[in-house]
């Protein structure tokens, strides 16, 4: 999956994280959002983060970009990204539907955020786990 980021990031100044937990008590969005701003995703220049968030045993997820990327994408995308989810999960294709979830969102960062040849990785490009 860090590959899969590496890989991603290749063509883009966006900044994509994977956090993976067991249990989710709250809403999935909600919860992804307060690790986005806990991983400091919302202080990337460009304001283009973002993140996947998974709650393994809960069986939820949230899919949560930037304010720098929704100027460019529409909510069709984001539930596109979702369905990618879904019908891997479904399968029992976990870590597959991660990395095809992490392709296709790199599609639309790589046109609207080019990488630039001094670009710096401003995020880790590690999963994130638990709390």
């Amino acid at each position: 999956m860090e590959q899969a980021i590496r890989a991603a990031e290749s063509s883009t100044s966006a900044e994509i994280r994977v956090h993976i937990e067991d249990k989710l008590a709250v809403d999935a969005r909600d919860r992804a959002a307060f690790i986005f701003e806990k991983l400091g995703m919302h202080a990337t220049d460009a304001r283009n983060g973002v993140l996947v968030y998974i709650a393994v045993e809960s069986r939820k997820f949230a899919i949560i970009g930037d304010v720098g990327i929704h100027q460019f994408v529409q909510d069709a995308y984001w539930e596109s990204c979702a369905e990618i989810l879904t019908e891997h999960f479904k399968r029992a294709e976990f870590k597959g539907g991660i990395v095809s979830v992490i392709a296709h969102i790199a599609q639309p960062l790589s046109i609207h955020f080019p990488r630039k040849n001094n670009d710096q990785n401003e995020l880790s490009d590690t999963i994130s786990f638990g709390q």
